[in-house]
């Protein structure tokens, strides 16, 4: 299960790199909910992509998932993404996403998500 589970998550984060909202959205349940600790919870699948439209409009964000662990129903993965906003400025952040998998969909999200000024270039890296 947790292979399947990571499988999911790699196809729902390259959906995201490669601005294919619609591909990840595909990924989730309709009832999916996102909770971004400190900050907001997101009810549906279309309160998710309206956030997607609006957060990732200038470019979509650059992501390196550093470790997945799965256990059960839940997944979490470690790792860097780097967002652009709408004058092309990058932030990079450090992040810690535990995902609840229902019925093979992510179905909620607990996004613990903190900003770095860590060297972007490292993304660039394979």
């Amino acid at each position: 299960m947790s292979s399947t589970h990571k499988d999911l998550l790699a196809r729902a984060n390259a959906a995201v790199a490669r601005g294919d909202h619609e591909a990840f959205l595909a990924c989730c349940t309709e009832d999916t909910e996102w909770t971004f600790v400190g900050d907001r919870t997101l009810r549906g699948k279309q309160a998710v992509r309206a956030w997607m439209d609006d957060s990732y409009k200038a470019a979509p964000p650059r992501l390196r998932v550093h470790r997945m662990v799965a256990e059960g129903d839940f997944l979490t993965a470690l790792g860097d993404i780097v967002l652009t906003d709408g004058s092309g400025r990058h932030t990079r952040h450090a992040y810690c996403d535990v995902w609840r998998v229902r019925d093979g969909r992510l179905a909620a999200l607990h996004a613990f998500v903190v900003e770095t000024d860590e060297d972007i270039s490292a993304l660039e890296r394979p």
